[in-house]
């Protein structure tokens, strides 16, 4: 019994890792259609997002399943309980990919991002898909050491998300309101969903250490723990 539990508590631990791993391709393929003016590719982002939808609803319901019959308690629980918190965060990272492909795809077939500002977005896309590919990564390992630096390596995307703004700023600015909404509106989505990639690192702390990232006292050895 203790081991078809075990096996249940691994199966929600690699539907979190199959999220991730689908919100990062989804927000890879955004930004190319974001940056490329292809609505066609853009639609597929938009399709695909149902795919992470289905996880996340079989997720849950594996999970409150497993809390009604096994009444988990302890270090159990707080596995059960985080995963799905972890789960609700992924969600809304895809989420967050499929909103940047609607951007491309009510623009199209105009181009988003003035070409001096396509530098700029461009790193944001590929920081954020940076930071959900390690976010997955610590998921699967739950490697303390490698969460707490996810968070400081998240300091680049707020970098990023400056510099979009001091163009915007800039009385030089010239592409007018429209293309300074739509700029605000990807630099946000951009900055958000790697701001879910780290609150998935900071749960996976909190569900091997039992505390909080903030709380822990450095210097933190590595640890990695499995269901």
């Amino acid at each position: 019994m203790r081991e078809a539990y075990h096996g249940e508590l691994a199966s929600i631990g690699a539907s979190l890792v199959e999220m991730a791993r689908l919100a990062d391709s989804a927000m890879g393929r955004a930004t190319t259609a974001l940056l490329d003016a292809d609505g066609r590719l853009a639609q597929s982002v938009i399709s695909a997002d149902e795919r992470v939808d289905d996880v996340h609803r079989d997720l849950e319901n594996r999970a409150i399943a497993l809390l009604a019959r096994q009444q988990p308690v302890a270090t159990e629980l707080r596995i059960v309980v985080t995963s799905l918190r972890i789960g609700a965060d992924l969600e809304r990272a895809a989420d967050l990919a499929e909103h940047v492909a609607k951007l491309a795809r009510r623009r199209f077939p105009d181009y988003v991002v003035p070409r001096d500002l396509q530098s700029t977005m461009l790193e944001m896309g590929r920081t954020a898909q940076r930071l959900m590919t390690e976010a997955a990564d610590v998921v699967a390992s739950r490697d303390v050491g490698r969460a707490l630096q996810l968070e400081r390596d998240d300091d680049r995307m707020d970098e990023l998300h400056r510099t979009l703004f001091q163009h915007l700023l800039d009385e030089r600015w010239e592409h007018g309101v429209e293309a300074a909404v739509d700029v605000t509106l990807a630099g946000r989505y951009y900055e958000r969903f790697a701001d879910h990639a780290v609150s998935v690192a900071r749960r996976v702390v909190y569900l091997v250490t039992g505390e909080y990232a903030d709380e822990l006292t450095p210097p933190v050895v590595p640890l990695i723990v499995r269901a």
